[in-house]
């Protein structure tokens, strides 16, 4: 093959230079027009004029630094060396661990907390504004102390002190000038076609119930720098950062978005059918909702919320790296009426059904994956993973440390509940803030947990067996259909939706077990419904009475660490038709990719400082993919 297609160079070079020979008299070897225009004509090469999305980006949208009050209780990794591990530099760590990434991520967006922004390195500093109140004192002191049981009690008083409605200390000159020196760094560190540094900040409300938000600019430092952040003591209310948000872009024009953190620990409150007040939605504020937070976060280190096994019990694959014994800091039991309120899958159900009595749905939302980390590292790979925060840094015992204290002991989440997860992948035509910017925009995102397998959704109702067979399911995709995050109309008659899906497997991680597609409909009743189809999968395998698909297998070897690729598949793509299809049902179809099982991070964990850990703690996992929804909409 290497020689043909040296062969094939040679020859295009002869017929280029026989062009100029064709106006030449007696010249009788000249090549005639015909033939000249056989060759150069525009459609010669298949990627002559292509100008949709041609690979996937990598990046993490929720990462804390040293600059957020509570991850700089314990983190001392400012946000210059955030920027440059996730860029692929090595760096050290807190507690001294030298720290890379497999592979450098291709965006990231700092996202410290808007609620008394920067003032960990102020108080560290001991700066003397701060130090002369009794409060700063104490914290300096504690802080300062070396007893790492001091140190965590202090750093669980400051994360509270987040969920006050005044904060412990008042100065909008140090928010401003953080918040800018913030701005400038990232500007400093963007570099268009390489790496982008996206600005954003986290807006941090209801404290137990998680209602927060990560707010990202489209433009650069003379775009974020007309605002200071808003935090949750501007206000609680997160229908209050719409507005804002809504009026700073009609007042200067700037574009900005704003990315709902994982629902699983909001106690019901981050998809609820409710005004924050408790008063019925109205169309006004689900249609700002929707035009404000285009994307939602699937999956980070506090568990996944894609699905629930409660809400989802025929799917078996929703049980996964689940926290739902509580809201976020312990201080209320998870009832289970408030699941459906907090699960990706369930509420883009209730959307359907909003949709159909509001006139508009504010939970029309593709899916990402971001880390929350508050090391001030993005690395959630199994192999490679550095933690919530920087008192779980790598070592012997982290996996028996607590993570969150809570109240009650029932509540408190230890060091092996961490999910090593996610990233977030984003379909964009270059790596710039702006390409980056619009993709989410458009919700051409899927979110992984962790791996970074490649995933391609589209929806039609002209696709054939025939689409598959190409190296290039993209060119087709766009052709016939619309990607992951588009909408289908006015289904011809007879026609049912179909799809091509395909996926490529990580080269670091492993094989792909299946790709499903999931459903949701709204019935003709008002009711919402959902179903799993399995639509291509690897090996000989055979659905059984029940129409379910045997387990891949397990190649794990837990005391190593290891795995096999002998099963499952490096790439899986079908064309898939909806056999259940009513054009007058509102429905949306989003496909889920899984790998086979590889070692969960705890296993890495108890190979490399010789350590056995309980019974109870999970040694194994399958990454997954979730992409953003196509919405069928009659």
């Amino acid at each position: 093959m290497k020689y043909a297609f040296q062969a094939i160079l040679v020859l295009a070079g002869c017929a280029l230079a026989s062009v100029s020979w064709a106006q030449e008299p007696g010249n009788h070897e000249a090549l005639t027009k015909k033939d000249v225009a056989k060759i150069t004509k525009p459609e010669f090469s298949p990627y002559a004029g292509r100008n949709f999305p041609t690979r996937v980006l990598w990046g993490d949208t929720h990462l804390h630094t040293a600059i957020s009050v509570d991850a700089g209780t314990m983190n001392r990794i400012g946000q210059e060396d955030a920027f440059r591990f996730a860029r692929g530099e090595e760096v050290t760590t807190t507690h001294g661990l030298r720290a890379k990434l497999s592979r450098p991520l291709d965006f990231l967006v700092i996202s410290d907390h808007a609620e008394m922004y920067g003032l960990m390195p102020q108080l560290l500093s001991g700066d003397p504004e701060i130090l002369a109140t009794e409060k700063g004192r104490r914290w300096y002191d504690e802080l300062k102390s070396g007893d790492n049981d001091r140190i965590f009690a202090t750093a669980m008083e400051i994360v509270a002190s987040l969920s006050q409605k005044d904060p412990p200390f008042k100065s909008d000159k140090a928010v401003r000038n953080a918040w800018t020196a913030y701005t400038a760094l990232a500007d400093r560190y963007n570099d268009p076609g390489r790496f982008s540094a996206i600005i954003g900040f986290e807006y941090t409300t209801m404290g137990g119930n998680n209602l927060h938000r990560n707010v990202l600019f489209r433009g650069d430092a003379t775009v974020a720098n007309r605002l200071v952040p808003f935090s949750q003591f501007d206000s609680q209310n997160p229908e209050d950062l719409w507005k804002f948000l809504d009026k700073f872009q009609k007042d200067t024009g700037a574009e900005v978005l704003a990315i709902p953190h994982n629902g699983n620990l909001s106690n019901g409150r981050m998809f609820s059918v409710q005004s924050f007040d408790g008063k019925p939605l109205s169309r006004e504020l689900a249609e700002l909702r929707a035009s404000l937070e285009p994307i939602i976060e699937a999956t980070q280190i506090k568990g996944d919320s894609e699905a629930h096994p409660m809400l989802s019990p025929n799917d078996e694959f929703a049980d996964y790296e689940t926290w739902d014994k509580s809201n976020l800091d312990g201080t209320e039991a998870k009832k289970p009426e408030m699941l459906q309120y907090e699960y990706a899958r369930e509420a883009l159900k209730t959307g359907l059904k909003l949709e159909k009595t509001l006139g508009a749905n504010p939970f029309k939302f593709g899916m990402i994956g971001s880390t929350d980390a508050h090391t001030s590292f993005a690395a959630v790979e199994e192999e490679n993973f550095f933690g919530k925060h920087s008192g779980v840094e790598p070592g012997p015992h982290r996996w028996e440390h607590v993570v969150i204290q809570a109240p009650d002991p029932n509540f408190t989440v230890m060091g092996w509940q961490q999910a090593a997860s996610g990233y977030a992948a984003v379909w964009a035509t270059e790596n710039t803030r702006e390409a980056i910017f619009d993709a989410m925009k458009r919700k051409e995102t899927y979110a992984t947990t962790g791996s970074r397998m490649t995933v391609r959704f589209f929806g039609g109702w002209n696709f054939t067996t025939e689409d598959t067979e190409t190296r290039l399911p993209a060119g087709v995709g766009y052709a016939k259909g619309v990607p992951m995050g588009g909408d289908l109309r006015k289904a011809p008659d007879g026609k049912s939706p179909n799809f091509l899906v395909a996926a490529m497997k990580d080269p670091y991680s492993g094989n792909l077990d299946r790709i499903q597609i999931v459903k949701g409909w709204l019935s003709k009743d008002g009711k919402t419904e959902e179903k799993v189809y399995d639509v291509v999968w690897s090996d000989d395998r055979k659905p059984g009475a029940d129409g379910k698909l045997p387990p891949v297998g397990n190649t794990v070897n837990v005391e190593k660490a290891t795995w096999k690729n002998t099963i499952g598949s490096p790439e899986l793509i079908s064309v898939w038709t909806d056999p259940d299809f009513d054009p007058s049902l509102s429905a949306f179809y989003y496909a889920r990719v899984i790998e086979v099982p590889t070692p969960r991070w705890t296993a890495y964990e108890a190979l490399r400082f010789g350590i056995k850990m309980t019974p109870n703690v999970p040694m194994t996992t399958q990454e997954r993919a979730y992409t953003s929804p196509i919405w069928y909409t009659p």
